[in-house]
């Protein structure tokens, strides 16, 4: 049974409802399925959700951080992904990605002519409804 989760997937900050959730920044974010999975992180029950993200051309994510780990496969276009202090890489269609559970996720960049899209798969704790949280500067 699917259970409708505020979750944002690898590219948003702030939650969307299962369906699809249109930014101003020219991403979407489609919740494609959560289930509950007998794998535990940290020792707590775990959910497994499934998104498929749109990034526009030119447009980019904000900066955020998962609760768990996150793998991601480029559908379409081209990504640029960096975490932590690594450089940035440039993914392709047909290509995957690993983020570390709490890793700062800084860019999230289409920097081609066509849309990008991408599946993500987040494993999180299940108490957790937000799966993407903004990271906020501390000025």
């Amino acid at each position: 049974m699917f259970r409708v989760l505020i979750s944002t997937g690898l590219a948003l900050a702030a939650g969307v409802a299962l369906g699809s959730h249109h930014m101003k920044d020219g991403e979407s974010v489609k919740v494609i399925s959560t289930k509950k999975i007998s794998e535990t992180l940290d020792g707590l029950p775990t959910t497994a959700t499934t998104v498929e993200v749109t990034i526009q051309p030119g447009e980019a994510g904000v900066p955020h951080r998962h609760p768990g780990p996150g793998f991601g496969y480029i559908l379409e276009g081209e990504y640029e992904l960096a975490i932590d202090d690594q450089p940035v890489q440039l993914l392709r269609a047909g290509e995957t990605f690993y983020e570390p559970a709490g890793c700062l996720h800084r860019i999230s960049r289409n920097p081609g002519k066509v849309p990008t899209r991408l599946i993500a798969v987040v494993l999180h704790p299940r108490d957790k409804h937000e799966i993407a949280l903004p990271e906020t500067s501390q000025h």
